[in-house]
């Protein structure tokens, strides 16, 4: 049986509205990739993300571009050399992991973790909004860690108001860019204050230079600011920690090379995602088994999963079973 390749687009409903300094979403609209052959089918799952210029329409095209490659057997380091990274590469490429490990019935997690994986503990985000209604949503919260997202021309009353609700849990502040030059030490000495573990982005990607000037007084890890391992030797001295996406770096395959890169280097290492179904989490919780911080939150965010989907208890995750990846 020849290889097929089939794509399709799929809405979940999110729980509610998800809100970040960019703008708010109801639903995660997703694109699932099959790859079938006579061992049986592997799949994943992408969210473009217009922040890096990408629709529904613009993957599609891309995935469509590769299918005569994927078709005709392309190997993952051949689709690498095709699509640039992004949702499109991402897709293709965790699909091709899945089918290779049912074709060699040796599973990903054997490949990828040289032992068996463990539950990791994860980040749960809460969604911007007023400072009362966030120390609500950190008052109502069970999880250990908090992903708490800014990024407005003064946080410093939401950052206040969810460390005296948040119970001990730890604090990682994403700005999603948000910040500029003329807040950001207030920002950072308010998270210093609040205890906060990790910032996460706080200045526009390529407007970071300052970062290099200016105290840490709480680590500074790079999101926007990096896809993969291309990117990290100019970050050096800017971030202490990077945030390795699957659907910025264009798949597992890069993943790995970029988190292999950022330790060599020096950097800490964040697995994070962009809101989607347990599928999309799937490789990355394997990928995450070293990482210092991990935010693989994206189907407690919805109202509905996969099926067999991952297993979540608390603040822990644990990894993928074959039925639903890998």
């Amino acid at each position: 049986m020849p290889r097929r390749l089939s794509v399709t687009v799929e809405r979940f409903p999110l729980a509610q509205a998800f809100r970040i300094s960019r703008g708010s979403k109801t639903e995660a609209a997703v694109v699932t990739c099959e790859i079938a052959d006579e061992y049986g089918r592997g799949w994943a799952e992408c969210v473009p993300y217009p922040r890096y210029g990408e629709s529904i329409e613009s993957v599609l095209d891309q995935i469509e571009s590769a299918r005569e490659t994927i078709e005709g057997g392309g190997s993952r380091d051949r689709l690498n050399d095709l699509l640039p990274p992004g949702a499109a590469r991402n897709a293709l490429d965790c699909a091709l992991w899945d089918i290779e490990a049912k074709s060699t019935t040796v599973r990903a997690a054997t490949l990828l973790c040289h032992g068996i994986p463990r539950p990791v503990e994860t980040a749960y985000t809460l969604s911007l909004d007023t400072a009362p209604a966030m120390a609500d949503a950190a008052r109502a919260s069970d999880h250990d860690l908090l992903k708490v997202k800014l990024g407005t021309e003064d946080d410093r009353e939401r950052i206040r108001a969810v460390h005296a609700s948040a119970r001990g849990a730890r604090l990682i502040l994403d700005a999603n860019e948000g910040w500029t030059s003329d807040n950001i030490r207030e920002h950072l000495l308010a998270a210093a204050a609040a205890g906060a573990v990790l910032v996460e982005q706080p200045l526009p990607a390529g407007a970071d230079e300052i970062l290099r000037d200016i105290p840490h007084p709480v680590p500074i890890c790079a999101d926007e600011s990096v896809h993969t391992s291309a990117d990290l030797e100019k970050l050096v001295g800017l971030y202490d920690y990077v945030n390795i996406k699957l659907d910025k770096t264009g798949g597992l395959t890069e993943a790995l090379r970029l988190a292999e890169e950022a330790r060599r280097l020096g950097f800490g290492t964040m697995v994070g995602c962009m809101v989607g179904t347990s599928l999309a989490m799937a490789p990355a919780v394997l990928l995450a088994q070293h990482a210092e911080f991990v935010d693989l939150d994206g189907p407690l965010l919805l109202a509905r999963d996969r099926h067999h989907p991952l297993v979540y208890s608390r603040s822990m995750v644990s990894p993928p079973e074959p039925k639903l990846w890998g």
